[in-house]
């Protein structure tokens, strides 16, 4: 919401001062490798920079890039027409399972299939409530890679609370509950509109370089998950490693910063359109810049609070107690996957407790959300009060047993 207002002042600005000046602010995510850079070059925040961003492409990038590549690859397969597919459309009770199953695969890909697939008037309302509860969006990539078993956990959570979700809401509603005229709308994402040579460079030199590194870049991440000193293995000067993290992390951000132009708040909260002929290792690399600059402004956030405040953001957010799955509810609420992979990532650093991240992991419908409110505002209103709900009540309910 503050990005939002920020980025909107700064467009008024610009726009005022028009007659004064040719000079307009593009690229508003070049604000990222810029504040990198400045904070590389001040002497008191330098080593904890280093550090914090090797942290984030070691241990988070580079295994975010991994697991997208192989869920992309996978897609190619699951995109297919077989007997899944068909029975998944015979029944409205399958409909429910299999979308809870969508929604919980990471990413938004699936939820953004069964919202469209609503408004074609394919699927029901029950489908649509099971898929935006069970889907994490982005954020399951990062907690994946984070954390294994509580991702897993996550994935398995999305489908338990999911389909029985949907399920009762289609005792409740009809199929046809709050869908609009049924259109034609295309299933698949659209392909990325880039408005000059720039950005198309930018978005082909990701894959370019995800390609060319995510072996490396896999083989080293691993090393260090098994606590074993690159630094020293390789015979490389103390702090090598991290440097060369910080190198790789600045320049998927610069690449990032000028794919696509920030000019309202879906811009700055979801992924990049992807085209369907795109190479998966392509879509892999937008998705994982994308994820990489929300960790990194959470992760820095934390660290450097930490700092210059002194402040334990854990034990602040204790003294909230009973609040905190509110607040993963209220986050979650919010359209777009940045959000969530904030909370995500806060979660990861021990800042928020588990109970806040189930709220948001349940609460939150990545960017589902997007189209499901340009094409059918009614219905993404209700069902997302719908996913609400589970949200709350899980949420509490955890937070009572082993948190309170």
């Amino acid at each position: 919401m503050l990005a939002r207002y920020f980025f909107k002042s700064v467009d008024l600005w610009t726009e005022n001062n028009k007659e004064k000046s040719q000079f307009s602010f593009k690229y508003k995510r070049a604000l990222i490798p810029v504040a990198l850079v400045l904070l590389l070059a001040n002497q008191s925040t330098r080593l904890i920079t280093i550090e914090t961003l090797s942290d984030a492409f070691w241990a988070v990038s580079a295994y975010v890039a991994f697991t997208l590549a192989i869920y992309h690859y996978l897609s190619i397969f699951m995109d297919k027409e077989n007997s899944v597919v068909r029975l998944y459309n015979s029944s409205r009770h399958y409909q429910v399972f299999f979308s809870a199953l969508l929604g919980a695969l990471p990413g938004c890909g699936g939820a953004i299939v069964v919202t469209t697939q609503f408004v074609s008037g394919r699927v029901g309302f029950g489908a649509i409530v099971a898929v935006l509860t069970s889907t994490m969006g982005d954020a399951a990539f990062l907690l994946l890679a984070s954390d294994p078993q509580v991702g897993l956990s996550m994935v398995a959570m999305g489908v338990v609370v999911g389909t029985p979700s949907g399920f009762v809401v289609n005792m409740i509603h009809s199929d046809d509950f709050l869908r609009p005229e049924i259109k034609d709308v295309s299933d698949k994402l659209t392909c990325s509109k880039c408005t000059n040579e720039t950005q198309k460079s930018a978005i082909n030199l990701q894959g370019h370089f995800w390609k060319v590194i995510i072996i490396p870049a896999t083989i080293v991440a691993a090393l260090g998950s098994f606590q074993i000193d690159i630094n020293e293995l390789l015979h490389l000067p103390s702090l090598s490693i991290e440097i060369v993290g910080t190198v790789l992390i600045i320049t998927c951000m610069v690449l990032w910063a000028v794919t696509k132009e920030v000019d309202d708040y879906q811009s700055v909260v979801s992924e990049d359109s992807k085209c369907v002929e795109s190479h998966p290792l392509q879509k892999a690399a937008q998705d994982t810049n994308f994820v990489t600059a929300w960790v990194i402004v959470a992760f820095l956030l934390f660290e450097l609070t930490t700092q210059f405040t002194g402040a334990d953001l854990a034990q602040l957010f204790s003294g909230w107690g009973i609040w905190m799955p509110l607040v993963g509810l209220l986050v979650g609420l919010l359209p777009g996957c940045g959000p969530q992979i904030l909370v995500t990532s806060l979660y990861i650093s021990g800042a928020v407790p588990m109970s806040t991240q189930i709220s948001n992991a349940i609460s939150n419908d990545g960017d589902a959300l997007f189209p499901a409110i340009a094409l059918a505002p009614k219905a993404a209103l209700a069902a997302t009060f719908y996913s609400a709900v589970p949200a709350i009540v899980v949420g509490y309910a955890y937070y009572f047993i082993f948190e309170f």
